[in-house]
C-alpha cells in the first residue's frame, strides 16, 4: 500500500496547476493531509442511507446533510420542507464577485444486502483489479463520493485559513432516486430562488473518467417520469378485492391480463418503440454537430468492454456502435421496471390475482416536458377503453440543456485541459438528473455535470467509488477534490461571463 501511496502523490504532484489557481501546493498538502478524515467521513455518510421510496431516515438523512454543509465552510444551511423528503438550503458568502450554484442528492437507492459481496453499509475499503483501492457502499458514486470530493476541496480552503475565490449556494434533495417529485417546490421558494438567481450556473458533482483516463463533459441529461399503472379490486369492481382460486378465471377477469394488454398498446411489436398517441410530436432531433460528438465518444470507447459490462451480446436491431450510441442519447423510452401481480414463490399456486402492478419509466428528449408525457399517456389508454387501469405518477421532470459554447461548459473545458486531461463532450446524459429545474424557466440557469475519478454499480449491487487509483491516468479521491479547487478558481477567473 505504501509503494502505491507513492504512486499516488507523485501522479498529484504531476497534475499542472491553473494559473487562477494560486498556492496551489497548499490546498493539495491539505487535501492529501485530510485523506483519511475525507474518507471516514463519506463512510459515516454511507451509514445512513436516506431511501425516499421506503421512507427511510428522511429526517435524519436531511440534518446530516445540513450538518454536512455547516462543518464544509457554508454560514447557514437550513431544512427546507418539500411536502415529501426535506430539502437542504445553504449558503457561502465569501464576498465574492461570483457566485456558483450546487446541486446535491444525499438520497440513494435501495438494496438488498444478499446481493452484495461486501455489507452495503459497511462502506468497506477493497482492493478492484485494475483499479486500486475502491471504497464499496450504497451511495458510494451515485453521489456520496462525488459530493463528498466537493466538500473536501471547500475542507481544504478551511484548513489553509483561505476564502473561497467564489461564493456558494448549494440546494440538495432526498427524493432524486424517485424522481424529485418535491424538488421544484424547494426551488421555488423565494429565499433559495433569489439565491439561485445570483449563480453563473448549476452543476452536480460526478466522477465521469473512463477506464482510460478519459473524462466527459455532458451537455444535458434525459427527463424521467416514474409511475405505476394498477389493476384491480381497487380500480374496478369486475376484479376480485384479493386472491381467488384461479378456477374463477372461467367467470371473473384477471387483473393481471387486463394490466398485460394495456402494457401491449405502449410499444410497438419490436418491444421497445413507442407507440402512445403523439410520443414523439415534440422530440427533437439530433443535430450535425450532436452526432460528431457522439462519433468522437464512440471512438474512445471500446464496444466490446460496453457490452460486456452491460452483459449483453448484441443492440436493438443488430446496430453498429454509433446508430445504437445515438439511440440512446436520443430515444424517448417507455421501459418496464418491475412487474407485480399474484404468486411468486415456489412451485405453483392456483389464484387468480386480485391485483396487478405495473413499475414504469418514461425517459424523455428535448423538447419533451413530464406534464405532456402524462397527459398523452392518460389520454392514450382512455381512448383505447382502459378505464380501469389506474395511473400513479410519482416523480418526474423534463429534460435539461446547456449549450456547449456557454461561458460555464468552456469553462470546464479549460479546467480539463489544463490538468492534462483528455475528454469527450457528450450531447446529453442518457440517464437523468432534475437540472431542467434550473435549466428551465424561470431561472433559465446553465447546468451541468463536472467531476474526475471512478466509479460503478450505480443502482445495482457492490456500488464503488475509487479512492487510491493504481493507474496514473485516472483521478483516486484526491485528484477529484483538486479538480474541484480547479474548478472554484476558473469560474472567479472567468467572472459573470460564466453565466452565458
Amino acid at each position: 500500500m505504501r509503494s502505491l501511496t507513492l504512486l499516488l502523490s507523485t501522479c498529484l504532484l504531476a497534475v499542472p496547476a491553473l494559473a487562477e489557481t494560486p498556492r496551489r501546493d497548499e490546498l493539495r498538502s491539505a487535501v492529501v493531509a485530510r485523506h483519511d478524515q475525507t474518507v471516514q467521513a463519506l463512510r459515516d455518510w454511507i451509514a445512513l442511507p436516506t431511501i425516499a421510496a421506503e421512507g427511510l431516515n428522511v429526517d435524519k438523512g436531511a440534518d446530516y446533510m445540513r450538518r454536512l454543509a455547516l462543518d464544509a465552510g457554508f454560514q447557514e444551511a437550513k431544512i427546507v420542507a418539500s411536502g415529501g423528503v426535506p430539502g437542504v438550503f445553504a449558503t457561502l458568502d465569501a464576498g465574492a464577485p461570483v457566485t456558483l450554484g450546487v446541486y446535491f442528492m444525499y438520497d440513494v437507492k435501495q438494496f438488498d444486502p444478499v446481493e452484495w459481496s461486501s455489507p452495503p453499509l459497511e462502506a468497506k475499503l477493497v482492493d478492484r483489479a485494475g483499479e486500486g483501492q475502491v471504497l464499496m457502499g450504497r451511495g458510494a458514486v451515485n453521489q456520496k463520493g462525488p459530493e463528498m470530493a466537493f466538500l473536501a476541496a471547500l475542507q481544504a480552503f478551511k484548513a489553509t485559513g483561505r476564502k473561497l475565490p467564489v461564493n456558494l449556494v448549494l440546494v440538495a434533495e432526498g427524493e432524486e432516486e424517485i424522481a424529485s417529485p418535491n424538488f421544484p417546490t424547494i426551488v421555488a421558494q423565494p429565499e433559495v430562488a433569489a439565491a439561485l438567481k445570483k449563480t453563473v450556473g448549476v452543476f452536480i458533482p460526478t466522477a465521469s473518467q473512463n477506464k482510460q483516463g478519459s473524462a466527459g463533459i455532458t451537455l444535458g441529461a434525459k427527463g424521467a417520469v416514474e409511475f405505476q399503472l394498477v389493476v384491480g379490486g381497487e380500480t374496478s369492481d369486475k376484479y376480485p378485492k384479493a386472491d381467488v382460486h384461479s378456477s374463477n378465471h372461467a367467470r371473473i377477469e384477471s387483473p393481471a391480463w387486463r394490466l398485460v394488454k394495456a402494457l401491449d398498446t405502449l410499444v410497438a411489436d419490436d418491444g421497445h418503440t413507442p407507440t402512445i398517441d403523439g410520443w414523439f410530436e415534440n422530440v427533437k432531433p439530433l443535430t450535425a454537430r450532436q452526432k460528431e460528438l457522439i462519433a468522437l465518444g464512440v471512438k474512445s470507447q471500446n464496444e466490446t468492454d460496453v457490452k460486456k459490462q452491460l452483459g449483453i451480446g448484441r443492440w436493438i436491431g443488430d446496430e453498429d456502435f454509433q446508430t445504437s450510441s445515438e439511440r440512446f442519447l436520443s430515444q424517448p423510452t417507455v421501459n418496464i421496471q418491475g412487474l407485480v401481480s399474484g404468486y411468486t414463490g415456489v412451485g405453483g399456486k392456483t389464484v387468480l390475482p386480485g391485483r396487478a402492478e405495473a413499475k414504469l419509466e418514461f425517459r424523455l428528449v428535448p423538447d419533451m416536458t413530464r406534464d405532456e408525457a402524462v397527459t398523452k399517456l392518460n389520454a392514450h389508454l382512455a381512448k383505447r377503453g382502459f378505464d380501469d387501469v389506474k395511473v400513479n405518477v410519482s416523480g418526474g421532470y423534463g429534460p435539461n440543456q446547456t449549450d456547449e459554447n456557454s461561458a460555464f461548459i468552456q469553462a470546464q473545458k479549460r479546467v480539463l485541459e489544463t490538468a492534462g486531461i483528455p475528454y469527450t463532450i457528450t450531447p446529453r446524459n442518457a440517464g437523468s438528473w432534475p437540472g431542467v429545474v434550473f435549466n428551465g424557466k424561470p431561472l433559465e440557469l446553465p447546468t451541468g455535470q463536472f467531476g474526475v475519478g471512478r466509479g460503478g454499480g450505480a443502482h445495482a449491487p457492490d456500488e464503488w467509488f475509487l479512492i487510491r487509483s493504481s493507474d496514473p491516468k485516472v483521478a483516486g479521491l484526491d485528484e477529484a477534490t483538486m479538480l474541484y479547487v480547479d474548478l472554484l478558481y476558473e469560474l472567479a477567473s472567468a467572472g459573470g461571463g460564466a453565466r452565458r
